[in-house]
């Protein structure tokens, strides 16, 4: 039996590389790069003051405590060479914060520490204490020198990565677009009147996950037990929404009414079988129109799990496993049989510790809510408290 690696990995080879496309900066937050970003310029471009204060050159520090007369200002984008063209010579230059130093500056006293404690009028006199070389002087290229990696390939945007990228005065990115998908839940018993329906939560669960994970949802579909409506119900809204990837829940078991793989198992390539997990054993693949279907199990956690597992890392996005220590003694299943367990993770003493949540059965969803993350547990293991584990953070 296969691996839940062996099946990512086949999904993986189903799912085309994601394309890339230039967008605007702004915008551009909550997007992964497309290849990797590196400085174009330093980072300060030039000696500039960390202080509203005054600019002072080697000699003048070196007379400090003293007076000085006090030359032009110089303000923040104002060029310090029309002022000063041969640098500082017996005047101090009243200077702001992040104005470009001038030549020969040796360090800035703040305003506050000098007597007046305000800027004093050119030509006045202004008496200074003793500062230390280099004091409150940003050094050209102390962020990043120009050529430096900034973002590797596949770094997902956020906000401060946006305000470094526009700091290198970049106005597009290379990304790559976000995955559209087709969500397609349900069955007969799903969402009707009877005494004996169930409410549809897949549909809905499915189209938080997406938006969790960045994945837009272009449509979705209620199937019932005709496979023969379904089959033109997908071609139509794969027609109509020319989703990237189409994402079933349920149908792909070994029962009568089992819709999604009665239209799929016939076409070309498709794959339907079980992997060596519980809780979402039974999993599927297939083209469809020329567009990929990843199928996942019906019970609502399968879902869940199968989801985190396989579409959340393969269309979106999805943190890191993690290690942790587990907090209680928890049994595995049959020797070569996965478990995921839902669980709760926080840091203990420095340390992240995993708890698995009461109840494994895959239709617990009331059980599984407060649940952060999954917890695997090898099959044929008999984990004790602080034993090592791999868990899968939400």
């Amino acid at each position: 039996m296969r691996t839940p690696e062996d099946h990512l990995a086949d999904l993986r080879q189903l799912v085309p590389p994601r394309p890339v496309i230039t967008i605007p900066l702004i915008g551009a937050s909550g997007h992964r790069l497309a290849g990797e970003v590196r400085a174009r310029e330093d980072s300060p471009r030039f000696d500039n003051s960390q202080m509203d204060g005054y600019a002072l050159s080697a000699t003048q520090l070196a007379r400090t405590p003293a007076s000085f007369p006090v030359g032009p200002t110089i303000a923040a984008g104002q060029d310090p060479d029309l002022s000063y063209p041969v640098g500082l010579t017996e005047a101090i230059a009243p200077i702001m914060t992040g104005a470009k130093v001038p030549a020969e500056t040796a360090g800035i006293v703040p305003v506050e520490r000098c007597s007046p404690q305000e800027f004093a009028a050119e030509g006045e006199l202004v008496e200074v204490p003793v500062i230390p070389v280099g004091q409150f002087i940003r050094r050209a290229a102390s962020d990043i020198s120009a050529g430096t990696p900034l973002l590797p390939a596949g770094h997902l945007l956020g906000p401060l990565d946006i305000g470094l990228l526009a700091s290198q005065s970049l106005k597009e990115v290379e990304v790559h677009p976000r995955t559209r998908v087709l969500i397609c839940s349900g069955g007969a018993e799903i969402g009707s009147q009877g005494v004996a329906s169930i409410p549809d939560s897949n549909g809905p669960m499915l189209q938080a996950l997406c938006e969790a994970a960045g994945i837009e949802v272009a449509h979705r579909i209620l199937t019932d037990d005709d496979p023969g409506k379904l089959g033109r119900e997908l071609k139509e809204a794969i027609a109509q929404h020319e989703p990237d990837a189409v994402i079933t829940s349920g149908g792909i078991s070994h029962g009568k009414f089992e819709v999604i793989r009665q239209v799929l198992e016939i076409q070309p390539g498709a794959w339907f079988g079980h992997v060596a997990q519980q809780p979402g054993g039974p999993q599927g693949f297939a083209l469809f129109e020329g567009v990929p279907v990843i199928c996942l199990p019906g019970n609502p956690i399968s879902t869940l799990v199968s989801f985190r597992l396989f579409v959340a890392p393969l269309l979106g996005e999805a943190p890191e496993p993690l290690s942790a220590r587990l907090s209680v003694d928890t049994p595995g299943l049959a020797e070569g049989r996965t478990q995921l367990r839902r669980g709760t993770h926080r840091v203990v003493d420095t340390q992240l510790e995993a708890t698995p949540l009461s109840g494994a059965g895959s239709h617990l969803l009331a059980r599984a809510a407060g649940a952060n993350c999954l917890i695997r547990i090898p099959g044929g293991a008999q984990l004790r408290a602080g034993d090592p584990v791999t868990i899968y953070p939400f």
